[in-house]
C-alpha cells in the first residue's frame, strides 16, 4: 500500500509513521508513506496557499492551484486508487470502510485546513471522497490522515501479526451484528491487583464458557455505551 499525504505540515505526519506497528510495516515494505507539501507547487513567490473567500466571511480558503498541481505530480507513477479529503463534513470512517480501503494499492489523502478547500478541487481531481473521523472539528487534517493510515493498515496482511486480533476488535462486523460490538474487557497477571481479582471464568480453562462470557460482556458494553450499533 502506498499512502501519499498532501499536507502543509509534513513533520506532523511522517514521525508517527516511523513508530510502533505502522513503523514496522514501513520497515517491512508492506506500506509506504510519503508527504507532499502543496507549498512546493505554488505559483507565487511567497508560497501562499490560501486566500480570502469569495462572498465574504471569516477565515481563509485553501487555493485549488497548489493542491491540484501537487496531486498531478503523483500521476507520473500511476493513477491513485482513491483520493480522500479529510473533512468534518465527510463520510464517517468505519471499520468496514477501512477494511475495503486496505485492498487498494494507492491512497492519496488531502489534509484540509482553514475554512476548507476551494470546491474546484473536486472538479479537477477525480474520485475524491470526503472522510471524517468524528463529529468534531480539528485545526488541520493531519491527525485525521494518520487515523486513516493506521486504521486501514491494520487490515493489510502482515501488518498485524495475528489476524484474529484484528477480527476480534471493536466494531468488527458479523452476520448477527453488522456494525460490530464493542470489545470485551481484558485481564493479565497478576490474578489480583489492589483487591480486584480476575473474573473466575477466565481462570477456568473452559473455552466455551470464556467465549460466552466475553460475548455477553461485549453485548452489555455495547448496549450501555453504543446502543446505536445494535440491530
Amino acid at each position: 500500500m502506498r499512502y501519499s499525504v498532501l499536507t502543509l505540515f509534513p513533520d506532523a505526519v511522517l514521525p508517527y509513521t516511523h513508530t510502533s506497528i505502522v513503523g514496522k510495516a514501513c520497515d517491512k515494505g508492506l506500506i509506504t508513506v510519503e508527504a507532499i507539501n502543496p507549498r512546493d507547487f505554488t505559483a507565487n513567490k511567497h508560497r501562499k496557499v490560501d486566500d480570502t473567500p469569495y462572498g465574504g466571511g471569516p477565515g481563509m480558503v485553501m487555493a485549488a492551484q497548489p493542491l491540484v498541481d501537487a496531486y498531478e505530480s503523483l500521476l507520473a507513477l500511476a493513477e491513485p486508487s482513491i483520493t480522500l479529503l479529510t473533512s468534518p463534513g465527510g463520510r464517517p470512517l468505519t471499520d468496514g470502510w477501512a477494511r475495503k480501503l486496505a485492498s487498494l494499492q494507492h491512497i492519496v489523502i488531502l489534509c484540509g485546513h482553514y475554512e476548507g478547500m476551494d470546491a474546484r478541487v473536486h472538479d479537477c481531481i477525480p474520485n475524491v471522497h470526503e472522510v471524517s473521523i468524528g463529529d468534531f472539528v480539528l485545526t488541520g487534517g493531519e491527525l485525521a490522515a494518520l487515523c486513516v493510515i493506521d486504521a486501514v493498515s491494520r487490515f493489510i496482511p502482515g501488518v498485524v501479526q495475528k489476524t484474529e486480533s484484528v477480527d476480534g476488535d471493536s466494531h468488527s462486523a458479523t452476520d448477527i451484528y453488522p456494525k460490530g460490538l464493542l470489545e470485551h474487557p481484558h485481564y493479565t497477571r497478576p490474578e489480583t491487583f489492589r483487591g480486584y481479582p480476575v473474573p473466575e471464568v477466565l481462570l477456568s480453562g473452559n473455552h466455551a464458557a470464556i467465549a460466552a462470557w466475553r460475548h455477553q460482556q461485549a453485548l452489555d458494553k455495547t448496549r450501555r455505551i453504543r446502543p446505536d450499533l445494535l440491530p
